[in-house]
């Protein structure tokens, strides 16, 4: 298998993990709540990542300039805490479909950022990408839900549920754009994938337990801790998501063009749609299959110009 199919590869799998692991995140976030979810799931998730990085390059910490540590760590904090945060609560409220729909605007937000902050260009064919995205979650977020087989929400709750997604996906965008500069922020030596993926997972981690803290939290956390099976979910999600997912979209970044490996890793809103209808026996209208395939091909679009 040549490197370029082998990125392709990973991309999709990656796709895969994620969209199980939204599934995974979801169950766990019904049974401990989602700030439980968001807390647990990130420490697992560090201790993971820095096994690895100790395997991989002898040390626990990344070697990193206070300026990388600052722009990668700012990104952990936007993305993993506000941005995951949002995205985990939406799961409880309004379901793992709609949310990983919602979440396929996150790479608009990526590029919207990576223009204003890093200079990137934004070509006529990637803003009508930006319109095809929008149009294709639209059309769901708007759906009956009678007409989807989906448990029918209060308007409010629906809007409500829809904006925490919104807050996710502007959260994974900005966190990307943040992190790439903090990578890149010296060209002729820029900082390994894996090392900014635990800075961020640290800085983020720090954060959301600091909110814990600050808010309130911590009996609720604690109490989350004695429901196995919430925590056995938590921690299975971390295993896949976090940590099998990050590093197989690591290998489809390197190996396979950046376009490319961005389109095969946004397919969750389509891939999501079988796995609800044979696990959970949850059928999705003909509406809700094409407002997913609409969102994924504007993806495709923004990024293959």
């Amino acid at each position: 298998m040549d490197g370029a199919l082998l990125g392709q590869t990973a991309a999709i799998i990656t796709s895969c993990l994620w969209t199980i692991n939204s599934l995974l995140f979801a169950s766990a976030g019904k049974r401990i709540g989602s700030i439980s979810v968001n807390a647990y799931r990130i420490i697992c998730a560090v201790g993971l990542l820095s096994a690895t990085h100790l395997i991989l390059f002898h040390q626990f910490l990344p070697s990193a300039t206070t300026e990388q540590w600052f722009w990668i760590g700012l990104s952990g904090i936007i993305g993993l805490g506000i941005g995951d945060f949002g995205l985990f609560a939406a799961f409880v409220i309004i379901g793992p479909r709609r949310s990983v729909l919602i979440m396929a605007l996150s790479p608009i937000f990526a590029a919207i950022g990576g223009y204003l902050v890093l200079h990137e260009i934004l070509t006529p064919f990637s803003i009508v990408g930006i319109a095809v995205t929008l149009t294709g979650v639209i059309l769901v977020i708007l759906e009956n839900e009678e007409k989807s087989n989906e448990e029918v929400l209060p308007r409010r709750m629906k809007m409500w549920g829809s904006l925490l997604a919104f807050i996710g996906a502007i959260g994974q965008g900005t966190g990307i754009v943040l992190a790439k500069n903090g990578i890149w922020l010296y060209e002729s030596n820029p900082l390994n994938p894996l090392s900014a993926t635990l800075i961020r997972m640290i800085l983020g981690s720090l954060f959301i337990w600091f909110v814990v803290l600050v808010a309130g939290k911590l009996p609720e956390i604690q109490k989350a801790f004695h429901n196995r099976q919430g925590l056995k979910l938590t921690v299975l999600g971390a295993f896949i998501g976090p940590f099998l997912g990050v590093t197989f979209s690591m290998i489809a970044a390197t190996l396979s063009e950046v376009g490319i490996a961005q389109t095969l890793m946004s397919l969750m809103p389509v891939l999501i749609i079988p796995i609800l209808w044979i696990h959970y026996r949850q059928k999705t209208s003909p509406r809700g299959i094409l407002g997913a395939l609409i969102a994924v091909a504007g993806v495709a679009m923004l990024f293959m110009h």
